[in-house]
């Protein structure tokens, strides 16, 4: 890389919010890891659920994910946090402390070949963000948790053991009146018109029902930096732009908003006779979340784009802070 090239590099970094620094450098680690350890091509990856976003039961949280072959997952600590048991490792050397735990006169008898194999056996993913984690098969806390209150009924537990107890009690109640919700949903044809409801509710946060008047939202900043990486004569003054700067304004703004606002922000805003619509997509997002949203992902994306070189590392570095179910990750060459 050229001085001139790093100065310039220097130069747009210093223009970044701390906010953009973070999402560039989160973006950067998980290329510097994927590059590290090659073998996390092979590994599942989670497509679903977020560290912010656990499984609630109770006051009982779990971090939870859907993998990319769609096995539901807990993360091993956080099984272990809503069992009270103590994290990380047993102190008998091959042996996770879920194995040992069962390996307990006490306990082992109440738990089948089969269980014993999963625990054995625990799944290595890579999360959304690129870190690497361990869980079970979300089917695993409940058979871990009939085990432990089978042991409690034939009265195998020491005194130490019966919190735990207690905990895996907690869960599997709170777990079967989730579960019974579900499966009544399933069975009466409920839970297609649970995923509409859903849907209604994203639309009705994000989507105004009073046409807002115009106010600009494109900050000048976000069509500048998207002229220099094309290398495109950029005027402030002027409202012409290229035809394609359209379909990149969907692709990386609307998009990114929750599935089914950019449907609905066309079937309300059609194109006319001649290809144009009436008004502003974003005239008809809400004030209070949907013009958030879109601010925050203009933002971002700015960002992004002007910490870049060229148009491509921009979507080396876009696909990588914004990742779509199953996209391939393309790596960030080495400068």
């Amino acid at each position: 890389m050229s001085e001139q090239h790093r100065k310039a590099g220097r130069a747009r970094a210093e223009k970044l919010s701390s906010e953009d620094r973070k999402a560039i450098a989160s973006a950067g680690a998980q290329a510097r890891w994927a590059k590290a350890q090659p073998e996390r091509d092979n590994l599942p990856k989670a497509i679903y659920g977020a560290d912010e976003r656990p499984l609630k039961i109770g006051d009982l949280e779990i971090p939870c994910y859907v993998l990319d072959d769609e096995r539901r997952v807990l993360t091993v600590s956080g099984m272990q946090d809503a069992m009270s048991m103590a994290r990380g490792g047993s102190m008998v050397p091959g042996l996770n402390r879920y194995e040992l735990f069962i390996s307990g006169d006490r306990i082992s008898p109440h738990v089948v070949a089969e269980l014993r194999q999963k625990i054995r056996a625990p799944i290595m993913f890579v999360t959304p963000t690129g870190a690497l984690a361990y869980g079970y098969e979300a089917t695993v806390l409940v058979e871990l948790c009939e085990s432990v209150l089978a042991a409690r009924a034939a009265g195998a537990l020491q005194p130490q053991q019966l919190k735990i107890a207690q905990r895996c009690e907690i869960l599997v109640r709170g777990l079967a009146r989730v579960g019974i919700v579900a499966l009544v949903d399933e069975v009466t044809g409920f839970q297609e018109v649970r995923k509409r409801d859903a849907l209604y509710k994203i639309l009705e946060a994000y989507i105004s029902p009073d046409l807002m008047p115009w106010t600009r939202r494109f900050p000048a900043s976000f069509y500048e930096e998207m002229f220099r990486l094309h290398g495109w004569p950029y005027d402030p003054e002027s409202v012409k732009r290229p035809g394609v700067v359209g379909k990149f304004t969907n692709q990386f703004i609307y998009e990114r908003l929750p599935p089914g606002v950019l449907n609905e922000l066309r079937r309300r805003n059609p194109k006319d006779d001649l290809g144009r619509r009436r008004v502003r997509h974003h005239q008809y997002l809400s004030d209070d979340i949907g013009h958030p949203h879109l601010g925050g992902q203009i933002s971002a994306t700015t960002a992004l784009m002007r910490a870049s070189e060229n148009w491509a590392m921009f979507k080396r570095l876009f696909d990588r802070a914004f990742p779509k179910k199953n996209a391939q990750i393309e790596l960030l060459p080495e400068v």
